[in-house]
């Protein structure tokens, strides 16, 4: 597969700017956007955390792994939801579209963005869910990492990491 066909696929944590550094890397490169939650909230009709709640999270899994399998390598640059690592099956659809990119994000500047966002997060919707968040990272993070790519996050400027991410992805080439 030619590097413009090849996808940039970001994967992290909820939190990690996935959507918002998928955004301006898609204007910087002129490559086109999508968001597997968005698509997902578009298939059923109703927010992600409407779909945890009437379907639960194996549907939610399932759907997401669907839309992963139905994609073609087009060069367009797609934000994941912060799970869909958990699949082997989505490791092998996501190296199929492109390449993957872990957002590196540290897990103090995580928790700080989670505190202030008034995006629900399902698997974070407990009581003392950092301690949550915790488990949920300690158990994923050697799964990010096996990523193609990763990249530290050191900043919250969504422009700024997109620009440092291109500039990384340009020197790949």
């Amino acid at each position: 597969m030619s590097k413009m066909q090849q996808s940039w696929i970001l994967i992290g944590m909820m939190g990690a700017g996935k959507s918002m550094v998928g955004r301006e890397l898609a204007k910087l490169s002129g490559r086109s956007f999508a968001d597997t939650d968005v698509l997902l909230q578009n298939r059923f009709g109703r927010p992600v955390s409407q779909i945890f709640a009437t379907y639960g999270e194996q549907t939610f899994r399932d759907h997401e792994t669907s839309i992963l399998r139905e994609m073609q390598p087009e060069g367009m640059v797609l934000a994941t939801g912060g799970g869909i690592i958990l699949r082997e099956e989505n490791w092998r659809h996501m190296r199929r579209i492109g390449l993957i990119i872990y957002l590196d994000v540290p897990r103090e500047r995580l928790i700080e963005r989670l505190t202030v966002s008034r995006k629900k997060r399902p698997l974070l919707e407990v009581e003392g869910w950092e301690q949550r968040f915790d488990e949920i990272l300690e158990s994923r993070l050697p799964i990010y990492r096996q990523a193609d790519l990763c990249m530290p996050i050191d900043r919250d400027n969504s422009a700024q990491v997109a620009q440092a991410l291109l500039t990384k992805l340009e020197k790949m080439k």
